[in-house]
């Protein structure tokens, strides 16, 4: 697969502790944008962070959280992203969700280890 141009970059911002019908979600949207072909996802764990409460979520020892923030960063052509937006409005009940248009200098999949 190869990706260059004019593309999308959604970021997903939810919490570690969120969860999906019993499977934490982060794992559960990257599973569902594996099965609909998204280029690829990465999760980023935060170390320290807040959202609309303003309840901070950290990971220094005395404050040690279970729920620290996470991010799912997504790139693909614009359509195949906007086709998986209403999947997430479903999804994500407490977090936030943003696009951001972008160039793709370069992404390639060698066919020798893309997944079967």
């Amino acid at each position: 697969m190869r990706l260059r141009g004019e593309g999308k970059l959604l970021r997903i911002f939810i919490g570690e502790s969120d969860t999906w019908h019993g499977k934490p979600l982060y794992q559960s949207i990257v599973q569902r944008l594996r099965e609909e072909g998204l280029a690829g996802a990465t999760v980023i764990r935060g170390i320290e962070g807040f959202g609309a409460k303003s309840h901070l979520h950290t990971s220094r020892i005395l404050r040690l959280s279970e729920d620290l923030p996470l991010v799912i960063e997504v790139v693909d052509e614009a359509a195949r992203i906007d086709a998986v937006l209403p999947m997430l409005d479903e999804m994500v009940e407490d977090g936030l969700v943003t696009l951001e248009r972008i160039e793709v200098v370069q992404y390639r999949a060698n066919k020798d280890h893309a997944p079967e």
